[in-house]
């Protein structure tokens, strides 16, 4: 049942009417029979995993508080919580292992045999990846850290934390919550408030403007050149690679708004998941921006575990790759999202070896590091490094990759470019529908970004102090595009896959 589906448009509303219709008491019961209900419409079978991973994470947790208050020695209550968190990560992670990554990990193995001149022929395991898995049971397991550390009291309330783990409009794809949000808040069922269901419904438009009428006309374009690398040159590849970055961008962010809208409507805030990243002025800062609820995941209880910063240069480098080649593994079994993970943690080593010289360089040349030149220019830069790992995260294999990126130097003859835009699958109404909802998108992000900077007017914050008519032409006009952008909908949200 996809965001936008016509399946999901019926569910929802009865969801939330049922919701507040219902006594408080059982409120929470009824998310929980709804979020339960709404995975096992992609497969029933696969709710078993889900149901699994809760009651494994529910029950370290309360092992782990049991041996906090048992009055043990300091060590054997060390002891007992280490075997804890170790068994509930085993456990987990040898699920998603199982499901996501044994015939890539046969795979690998048999083609490093034959580079050593061994045959093997490696059982091929029939599993279908269950949708969401990378995203529940990373959600769980921070839970799990979360008690070891004695960061959050273990939860007694199993019908609460089942909730936790299958909140219906975060499951699939993120935001991964952590339980000092979202399990702190489900402790007390929402109340109906007009403003949290009025800003909630808008901010789930907004989400459906980006994923209907920008992301799904990206794909067109760019699936008809990356399914194709080898028939495409010069700015057709560019102009593809341009437009992945913009569709996984409106893809991923239209998800995350969906459901933070869907939450609100229900009296929940979930965790912000984008924060204009490309708007950002390095790679590190991008990290900052991008996919907030992972790159905090994978810092938190994996960098910061490995010793992050604290160890030494050397030993910062190696928690910096590690990192992001788990980040680039999680995204999906092949070697073109880890080789997309490993190229973000070299461009952020590259960074660091670099910063003394170019503050030394800004410091010689008197230049302003605030200066407004400088600042967009740190952006553009940012961005052509970002854009050229998506090419990797796109590509269908590495070889794919290369030749995209060896092929986009090509320059273009000039009196074909008219002809050969539109064989790439967008006609002239859609290619101007793309290029007024990214203008939207631009407009929306740099009001944004000045909020940032103390003018504190977000789009639709801008849109409700209108006046009646202005206010309403922009909602209908938002909604228009959305309607008129249905015939080229139905494509599955692309983190849908992880």
């Amino acid at each position: 049942m996809l965001f936008n589906s016509t399946e999901f448009l019926l569910f929802f509303p009865i969801a939330v009417l049922l919701y507040f219709v219902f006594p408080k008491k059982i409120r929470n019961y009824w998310l929980l029979i709804c979020s339960y209900f709404y995975y096992m419409c992609w497969n029933p079978k696969y709710i078993a995993l889900l149901v699994a991973s809760t009651v494994v994470t529910y029950a370290s947790g309360l092992v782990m508080e049991w041996a906090k208050n048992s009055g043990k020695a300091e060590a054997q209550i060390v002891k007992i919580k280490n075997w804890t968190v170790a068994a509930s990560f085993v456990l987990n992670i040898g699920l998603l292992f199982y499901f996501k990554y044994i015939n890539f990990a046969m795979d690998t193995i048999t083609r490093i045999m034959a580079k050593l001149g061994i045959t093997v022929t490696a059982p091929v395991f029939d599993v279908v990846l269950p949708v969401g898995i990378s995203f529940y049971i990373f959600q769980a397991l921070s839970y799990t850290m979360d008690v070891y550390r004695d960061e959050i009291y273990a939860e007694k309330n199993f019908f609460r934390y089942a909730l936790f783990v299958s909140f219906f409009p975060q499951l699939v794809a993120g935001p991964i919550e952590r339980s000092k949000n979202l399990l702190k808040q489900l402790a007390t069922p929402g109340e109906f408030n007009y403003d949290n269901v009025r800003s909630g419904l808008l901010t789930m438009m907004w989400g459906y403007f980006l994923k209907m009428v920008i992301a799904d006309r990206c794909a067109i374009l760019v699936d008809t050149v990356y399914n194709n690398v080898s028939g495409y040159f010069g700015y057709q590849l560019v102009l593809a690679s341009v437009l992945f970055a913009l569709q996984i961008y409106c893809d991923f962010m239209s998800y995350s708004t969906i459901a933070i809208g869907a939450a609100r409507v229900l009296g929940y805030d979930l965790m912000e998941n984008f924060h204009l990243p490309y708007f950002a002025t390095s790679i590190k800062d991008f990290w900052r921006r991008w996919h907030i609820s992972l790159s905090t995941w994978l810092r938190d209880y994996l960098y910061i575990p490995l010793g992050g910063n604290r160890k030494g240069q050397l030993r910062k480098y190696f928690n910096i790759m590690v990192t992001f080649f788990v980040s680039g593994l999680w995204h999906g079994a092949a070697f073109t999202y880890i080789f997309w993970g490993v190229l973000h943690g070299i461009y952020q080593i590259i960074e660091d070896v670099l910063k003394p010289f170019t503050d030394k360089l800004l410091e010689k040349t008197k230049i302003n590091p605030d200066n407004k030149l400088l600042f967009v220019c740190k952006i553009v830069v940012t961005f052509i490094f970002v854009d050229i790992a998506w090419v990797f995260f796109r590509a269908n294999s590495l070889d794919d990759a290369f030749i995209v990126l060896k092929n986009s130097l090509y320059t273009a003859n000039l009196s074909t470019i008219k002809v050969d835009l539109w064989a790439l699958g967008l006609d002239m109404r859609n290619m101007g529908m793309l290029m007024a909802g990214t203008l939207v998108l631009f407009i929306s992000s740099v009001m944004r970004a000045n909020g940032d900077q103390g003018n504190k007017t977000l789009l639709v914050e801008w849109i409700s102090r209108r006046i009646f008519i202005i206010r309403y032409a922009l909602y209908w006009s938002c909604m228009l595009m959305i309607i008129f952008s249905m015939d080229i909908t139905g494509q599955e949200f692309i983190y849908f896959q992880f």
